[in-house]
């Protein structure tokens, strides 16, 4: 069995070498293969330069692909999800926040129930305090992602605790019988909209992050928020 980790890549030079040695490293059970598939989204960095360099070093394991100019998210995944020949898809974002050390955690749940789609929750294990050492990082970003799941929940009639997260575990079957419209952040809550349309139950496993901040590169911002918002309504009554 083939996992196709599908990695959009945005100006991230700084972590991808890093990130691609934990994917690589990373433990997978029942004899399962990894694939990465990168999309660089038109950086402007030595991103590229480096997924050359990388696909020269694993060619057996890594494709690389580029477009030339910033289309989004979204947009990177569709690109990579043309190339994927795993049974398996696994979204991974190309920074440190995300730990591939926590692939097994997403197989194990899918496996247990024997599950379509697997998404692996932060808002479980998050801490949830204002003040002190151990406050929530990123507390506006902590309060929209439980506010756009709340919503979910009553348009989709579901039960999930972290609808916005990176780490989404799917059946190949699954994900391509979607066509996927947003070319940007908004294509989470599309993706997540069009499977509990389908009647596909998502189950949730808790993982741990390392949040990081917009010094550190963080994109994700209060105007996507409506854009998932928008879409989370627009979904609703249409496939």
């Amino acid at each position: 069995m083939i996992l196709s980790v599908l990695i959009p890549v945005f100006n991230e030079q700084d972590t991808l070498v890093e990130l691609i040695n934990r994917v690589l490293k990373a433990k997978v059970s029942r004899n399962i293969k990894k694939e990465l598939i990168l999309v660089d989204d038109g950086s402007s960095d030595a991103s590229w330069k480096e997924m050359v360099v990388l696909e020269k070093k694993y060619k057996k394991v890594i494709k690389i692909y580029r477009h030339r100019k910033n289309k989004g998210k979204g947009a990177a995944i569709k690109t990579a999800l043309k190339h994927a020949t795993g049974e398996l898809i696994l979204i991974q974002d190309a920074d440190l926040e995300y730990d591939p050390r926590q692939y097994n955690i997403l197989l194990s749940c899918l496996f247990k129930h024997k599950a379509d789609v697997v998404y692996g929750t932060r808002l479980k294990t998050y801490p949830f305090a204002l003040f002190g050492p151990n406050r929530t990082p990123l507390f506006s970003h902590y309060l929209g992602n439980k506010l756009l799941t709340l919503i979910t929940n009553i348009l989709y009639s579901s039960s999930l605790t972290d609808m916005e997260t990176c780490y989404k575990l799917m059946k190949s079957s699954v994900l391509k019988k979607i066509e996927i419209e947003s070319n940007r952040f908004d294509f989470e809550p599309e993706i997540t909209a069009k499977i509990l349309r389908q009647g596909i139950q998502i189950y949730e496993t808790p993982i741990d992050v390392t949040p990081r901040g917009y010094d550190e590169g963080k994109k994700i911002s209060w105007v996507d928020g409506f854009s998932a918002l928008r879409a989370l309504i627009k979904y609703r009554f249409r496939l």
